[in-house]
């Protein structure tokens, strides 16, 4: 029999726990769960036994406040003040996948890390999966933000995702469903993605694999890998690269506090070692600045800012 609910200190919970079985923690440091390591608290992290668990918490919550869902913390910057409301962190109970050889289907958990689906798609011969080597997140970040590498995007592959609501709702949406964008789809906020189903192609193992590791290698040689960043910063405007934006704005190394822009890539910031979010967030508006000062262009945020300044 699962225990029930643990809640770690002697602050009330927000809802009646029992017979829950997640693992619910007030005042809960993210900066050791984010790429950056840096930020404040979440009021709440839950941290969900199964689908179920989740379900129920949310239900009991019903709407009374807000819900942000957490994945490997790889596209954000949490503000110093911390996050209001309740954290989801999905575990490895959400982390699994499974592929249907004859259909090409690949049916994986929210918080399964894009680098899994891939590995797993190319051991079953399906292709067409292989960007996700190159998206440093978990399936339910890059459904909501219709993340890409490499020419490909999520709203090339999706079928369909499950979604459990900040109320408890659970809902099937169809790919249509997400309204698509660059970087971006129709996904409520608080919405917690749990399960997602992808359709690839018939495919040589060798081939993908080989495709995969071409991947690896041009992350290796362009960007920042192993140093507290956060992934691309800005959205590549229409027809330009925010890279080449921001250099020639000459922000390349540009530094505020204990953030820099990266001397490698630079659409990546990075924490050198003691910055604050504030730090990290001001150098991004400030290179933001500098490039429509240089250019005319007005870059536009891709790595999510949350929480209270």
């Amino acid at each position: 029999m699962a225990p029930d609910c643990s809640v770690e200190g002697t602050i009330e919970a927000p809802i009646d726990t029992d017979g829950l079985k997640g693992k619910l923690t007030p005042d809960a440091p993210l900066a050791k769960l984010v790429w950056f390591k840096s930020g404040g608290k979440a009021d709440w992290l839950f941290e969900p036994e199964d689908l179920a668990d989740l379900k129920e918490f949310l239900r009991r919550l019903d709407g009374d406040l807000p819900v942000m869902a957490l994945g490997l913390g790889s596209n954000m910057i949490v503000r110093d003040g911390g996050v209001p409301g309740v954290v989801i962190k999905l575990g490895k109970p959400f982390a699994d996948v499974a592929i249907d050889d004859e259909s090409c289907v690949v049916d994986c958990g929210g918080g399964a890390h894009g680098i899994l689906v891939a590995s797993a798609a190319r051991d079953c011969g399906v292709a067409g999966l292989e960007f996700m080597r190159g998206i440093p997140g978990t399936v339910g970040g890059f459904v909501r933000m219709n993340g890409g590498a490499y020419g490909r995007e999520v709203s090339d592959v999706l079928i369909d995702c499950e979604v459990v609501m900040p109320d408890g709702q659970f809902h099937t949406l169809p790919a249509s469903d997400l309204q698509y964008s660059y970087r971006h789809s129709a996904l409520p906020a608080g919405a917690v993605v749990i399960r997602a189903r992808f359709k690839g192609e018939p495919g040589d193992p060798e081939v993908i694999g080989a495709k995969m590791d071409e991947i690896a290698g041009a992350r290796e040689n362009s960007q920042p890998l192993r140093t507290k960043t956060g992934g691309s910063t800005f959205k590549n405007p229409p027809g330009r690269k925010a890279w080449e934006l921001v250099d020639a704005a000459g922000c390349r190394g540009l530094t505020m506090g204990g953030a820099q822009v990266s001397e490698k890539h630079t659409n990546f910031l990075l924490n050198t070692g003691d910055a604050t979010s504030a730090d990290i967030e001001g150098l991004g508006e400030e290179v933001k600045r500098r490039v429509y000062e240089h250019s005319g262009v007005e870059l536009e945020w891709e790595i999510q800012r949350v929480g209270r300044p």
